[in-house]
């Protein structure tokens, strides 16, 4: 038998807003990984930026923590995702 989700708005609403809309079958584990992916490309690519010198050193530090407030989903367990 597979396990169905019924995911709370916001949480699908932040999904969507990496670009994930899950199925009713999609774990949250499965999920919070494919955020997290994202943030490590997104984090990955903001440092080798930083070290091309697209922007100054004293921009880095409001990046980063822009960064992880779009990525805010990440510090919400998943055991809240969902309802019931």
């Amino acid at each position: 038998m597979t396990d169905t989700y019924a995911y709370h708005d916001r949480i699908l609403s932040e999904l969507a807003r990496h670009g994930l809309v899950p199925l009713a079958t999609t774990g949250p584990d499965q999920l919070r990984n494919a955020v997290r992916d994202l943030y490590k490309y997104e984090i990955r690519k903001l440092r080798d930026d930083y070290l091309a010198r697209k922007f100054p050193k004293r921009e880095f530090a409001a990046r980063v923590l822009e960064l992880r407030r779009r990525y805010g989903l990440l510090s919400v367990p998943t055991e809240l995702w969902t309802k019931g």
